[in-house]
């Protein structure tokens, strides 16, 4: 990204922003709330009023958006079914499935999302953005919502599917970012401006309880801090 001017509702959100994203790499976006992150997420999606996106993205949004009408598998295939191609919907089938049964879902095809609890539709969404199949995935505090215990699980899982993609993940959750990334960038100002690469030890997932994240969990909340 070169150059990006990014304005949302009149407000300046950055000015003349040039970034650069490791391919086949995981980046996370911290930042406080409100500071811009998923303004960039979106104008890197094209979403945003005069953007248009590199290239063919999937996007993870924040809460799971499953269509309450339609069964998990049907939901996962959604993409597929809105664009009508009906020759690709049917070879994307097989991919769909075995997904699902990847993410732990294999027995609940024909189940609707209100019968899944918060854990399950989050693994639905992630098995829907990854059967879209596309290389850069965007994800927008995709386990925000979920309490600790499956956050951990889904970010295994996550960090398993994601593998070998280009993968931009915005998070209020420094230690998430720890886990997951291995490039972080934290976001500060108005307009905000980008820090430097921080690039955590060992593969991800990383382990929560290691001395060295913890530390730069510790580190991460300081800056943080800072910003207010």
């Amino acid at each position: 990204m070169r150059s990006a001017h990014i304005v949302l509702d009149g407000h300046v959100v950055a000015e003349d922003l040039s970034l650069d994203f490791a391919g086949g790499r995981t980046t996370c976006l911290l930042g406080r709330s409100g500071v811009g992150k998923t303004s960039l997420l979106r104008h890197l999606a094209g979403l945003l009023p005069g953007t248009e996106s590199a290239g063919p993205v999937a996007y993870m949004a924040q809460r799971d958006l499953l269509l309450p009408w339609l069964s998990v598998l049907d939901n996962v295939l959604l993409g597929y079914r809105l664009r009508r191609n009906r020759a690709e919907h049917r070879a994307a089938e097989p991919r769909a499935r075995a997904l699902l049964a990847e993410v732990g879902l294999g027995d609940r095809l024909q189940d609707l999302p209100h019968t899944l609890s918060g854990g399950m539709r989050q693994r639905a969404a992630l098995a829907r953005t990854l059967c879209e199949d596309r290389r850069i995935v965007l994800m927008d505090e995709p386990f925000g919502h979920l309490d600790a215990v499956t956050r951990l699980d889904l970010q295994d899982l996550a960090a398993h599917l994601l593998e070998g993609r280009t993968v931009v993940m915005v998070t209020h959750d420094p230690l998430e970012a720890l886990r997951l990334g291995h490039e972080i960038r934290v976001l500060s100002g108005r307009p905000f401006t980008v820090g430097p690469v921080i690039a955590p030890p060992g593969a991800v997932p990383r382990d929560p309880g290691d001395a060295a994240l913890l530390a730069l969990q510790a580190r991460l909340i300081g800056e943080l801090r800072r910003q207010a």
